[in-house]
């Protein structure tokens, strides 16, 4: 396994923070400006400012300028770079699930032959 890219880290960081959270679930469903995004919380713009540079510097999110305005949007690379990293730990549910379910089927076997 590698391990952790900075920007791996970034993301799993920005992922720690409950507003951060919510910034992203409304990103899921369209782009929004900053003016959007703070209109939805009560803090400054320069708060929320600061929680979409966190989730950018994540690339959880890209941003993209139009004239004075800046759009955030969600970045599914950011994603998709996360979850090949979890991957990894796949391995190890899945010999764990495999012996599991073996198991299962072993006992239920077994009570249909005491029948």
């Amino acid at each position: 396994m590698t391990p952790l890219s900075p920007t791996i880290t970034a993301a799993f960081k920005a992922l720690g923070d409950p507003t951060r959270q919510h910034i992203l679930v409304m990103l899921s469903k369209r782009e929004m400006s900053i003016a959007e995004v703070s209109d939805q919380f009560d803090m400054s713009r320069t708060g929320v400012k600061k929680h979409l540079s966190l989730l950018e510097k994540g690339r959880l999110i890209r941003v993209r300028a139009e004239g004075r305005e800046r759009y955030n949007a969600l970045n599914r690379e950011g994603f998709s770079q996360m979850e090949d990293w979890l991957k990894y730990f796949d391995q190890f549910w899945d010999g764990k699930l495999a012996a599991l379910k073996a198991a299962a089927e072993k006992d239920l076997e077994k009570d249909f032959e005491d029948e």
